[in-house]
């Protein structure tokens, strides 16, 4: 059954299939303006977030949600231009979390889901194994 929600930006019915909680509208208007921030930063590489802003008519918290998403990459260290890690705190140039702090999760995840996989139990599986017994060999055992 389709999952029917309303946007969250304009209030538009659609159907809901993943990602962020937009309809096609609002998401081609959201893709349009990325392309228009990508298109100048590769003209003016250097420009801050408020450049790009000011010059494009982009809000700052979209741009910073392009930098989370892991589309747009800080080259500069400039320290009003830095994203913090959601974790430990520490300044990174693109993305939700650090590297050692990705890391660390990525390790939680395998644990957990490494605790839900059946173990081999060489015993019980010896003892469960299938096989094809012939007419002949039927007689003998």
């Amino acid at each position: 059954m389709p999952d029917v929600r309303n946007c969250k930006r304009c209030g538009r019915v659609y159907n809901y299939i993943g990602g962020p909680p937009l309809c096609p509208v609002c998401r081609d208007e959201d893709e349009q303006e990325y392309k228009r921030v990508k298109e100048y930063l590769y003209e003016y590489p250097g420009a801050t977030m408020t450049q790009v802003s000011t010059e494009l008519n982009v809000s700052v918290e979209k741009i910073k949600r392009f930098l989370k998403e892991g589309r747009l990459e800080i080259v500069n260290d400039d320290p009003n231009f830095i994203l913090q890690c959601e974790m430990c705190g520490k300044s990174i140039k693109t993305g939700r979390y650090c590297n050692a702090c990705e890391r660390e999760l990525t390790s939680g995840f395998k644990k957990i889901s490494d605790s839900f996989r059946p173990r081999r139990d060489d015993t019980l599986s010896r003892d469960l194994r299938i096989r094809y017994m012939s007419k002949d060999q039927k007689g003998k055992k």
